[in-house]
């Protein structure tokens, strides 16, 4: 089978396709045909040797990325009972998703259910979680508070609109022009270009401040939070400048780390299924072009969520 890897940290250049072996099947395992993987911004991160992820790979090279999958079950193991060959399947991994196919455990994937497109489902996982777990459990948000969300359009961004709509906030979205129609379509409340300064000294502050980008830019919004106000950074490279920034401001503010929970996960494709959370692909590259879609991603302009076909 092929496979997309990295032999050494660098540029986009360094994910070469390779020959892999596909492992024996434990009783526990299933095997998985890979349709569609997503490409995230901390898989480019990480190839390029970047953050905490490059930090738990860096002993292990040659590495696949590949966070979140989609795929049919081609084979299930002797212990294996809630699977069936042809069955869709999507989630998390610890990376390997750049791969024709996967042997994982069974309890790590959920079913696709129906009316979920498989793009859909294979975008869903990492950036739906993260958008979540940032606006729930760090961030606190409550009905009738203000959010502000930056990168609004993006692989997070776009689903975070959604959910803090659903929470019952109102929804403050930071996008280029362009992406301005699209993020009101999202439901958000208020869209501001985060180029125009007047239009966001002229916005009134916020409860929370989801901040996608970090850097510079997080702590430039900073002051649009209320006193007392919180702010969830969930860019891990610059989360202590951040936070940093944020304490003598009187806010609270806290980097984070999604974790893997196939119970919100199945919460939120419920809600795709239901089409009340829309996933939005806006490219999809063959394996092949792996290095393509990391240079796409690296833009920072991308909407929605970049997929490779397997």
């Amino acid at each position: 089978m092929k496979q997309l890897v990295i032999k050494a940290f660098g540029d986009a250049s360094q994910l070469v396709l390779a020959e892999a072996s596909s492992p024996a099947l434990a009783a526990d395992q299933i095997r998985v045909q890979m349709h569609y993987a997503g490409v995230n911004p901390v898989d480019a991160k990480t190839r390029a040797g970047l953050g905490w992820g490059a930090q738990a790979i860096k002993d292990k090279l040659p590495w696949s990325p590949g966070f979140e999958v989609m795929g049919t079950v081609l084979e299930v193991g002797a212990d294996v009972g809630d699977y069936a060959p042809s069955d869709r399947v999507f989630g998390l991994l610890p990376g390997g998703g750049y791969s024709e196919q996967l042997v994982v455990s069974a309890d790590a994937l959920l079913p696709v259910p129906a009316g979920v497109t498989d793009k859909m489902a294979a975008g869903l996982s990492l950036a739906g979680t993260t958008a979540w777990q940032g606006l729930t459990e760090h961030g606190g948000l409550k009905a009738g508070e203000r959010v502000l969300i930056s990168a609004a359009a993006g692989g997070v961004g776009h689903l975070a609109v959604q959910l803090a709509k659903g929470l019952g906030a109102t929804v403050v979205a930071l996008g280029s022009p362009g992406n301005h129609d699209f993020l009101h379509d999202l439901g958000a409340d208020e869209v501001i270009d985060y180029r125009d300064e007047a239009a966001l000294t002229a916005m009134a502050p916020v409860d929370l401040f989801f901040d996608l980008v970090g850097g510079t830019s997080g702590c430039s919004l900073l002051s649009h939070v209320k006193s007392g106000g919180r702010v969830v950074t969930v860019p891990t490279i610059t989360a202590d400048e951040v936070i940093a920034a944020a304490q003598p401001l009187g806010l609270t503010a806290t980097g984070m780390l999604k974790h893997q929970d196939n119970q919100q996960l199945a919460l939120l494709v419920k809600a795709v299924a239901e089409r009340r959370l829309r996933v939005e692909v806006s490219h999809v590259y063959p394996l092949a072009e792996g290095a393509a879609a990391h240079r796409q991603i690296e833009t920072g302009h991308t909407r929605g969520k970049i997929l490779l076909q397997g």
